[in-house]
């Protein structure tokens, strides 16, 4: 299948991929989170535009473990156990990076749009 470069669902598809793990993590930092609350603060944070689904989130939550950035511990609710991720220093430095990045890169987009 053609992809659709004149398709603003094709630039919002690749603009949510790209932010989604930025937006996780800054979700975890505001405090900890089981897997539903992160994907609600999502939600709220970015005004429905990236709302991660289950199958997106769990493995970012993994790979940030591995990495250092977030830690996880189970506990028990109602007789349900979830896990609720912590953010650690690691994870707040990369936050950090990421803002950073992302900040440049806005300033960028501006600019250019500027010039349209």
């Amino acid at each position: 299948m053609a992809v659709s470069f004149t398709s603003k669902t094709y630039w919002g598809g690749m603009l949510n991929a790209s932010l989604c793990k930025f937006f996780i993590l800054k979700a975890i930092c505001d405090g900890p989170a089981h897997g539903y609350e992160i994907i609600r603060r999502v939600a709220r944070m970015t005004n429905g535009f990236c709302v991660p689904t289950e199958g997106t989130i769990y493995p970012v939550l993994r790979e940030f473990q591995r990495c250092g950035c977030v830690v996880c511990r189970k506990e028990v609710v109602k007789g349900r156990t979830r896990k609720v991720y912590t953010i650690t220093p690691k994870g707040e430095e990369a936050f950090k990076a990421g803002a950073a990045v992302w900040r440049q890169g806005l300033c960028c987009v501006e600019q250019v749009i500027g010039q349209e």
